[in-house]
């Protein structure tokens, strides 16, 4: 059955989002990401204290493909 959208306003679309109106069979949103982060780089919250006095964070990555994205389509 068609869908029937109204109005749409689209402020912004991150770089691995979907946007879609009306019908749709399948829809595979593909996106990798590597993120390196030292001891402690993820902490929030309020009065945090955090020692971290011999960190180091190892960054060397022997591999050439981590995750590999397939084309679904």
């Amino acid at each position: 059955m068609p869908a029937i959208v109204g109005a749409v306003k689209v402020n912004s679309i991150g770089s691995s989002s979907v946007f879609n109106i009306g019908d749709v069979f399948m829809i595979t949103p593909n996106s990798t990401a590597k993120t390196f982060s030292g001891a402690g780089s993820f902490n929030t919250g309020d009065g945090l204290r955090i020692v971290n006095n011999a960190s180091s964070t190892n960054t060397q990555d022997n591999d050439v493909v981590d995750q590999p994205i397939v084309d679904l389509a």
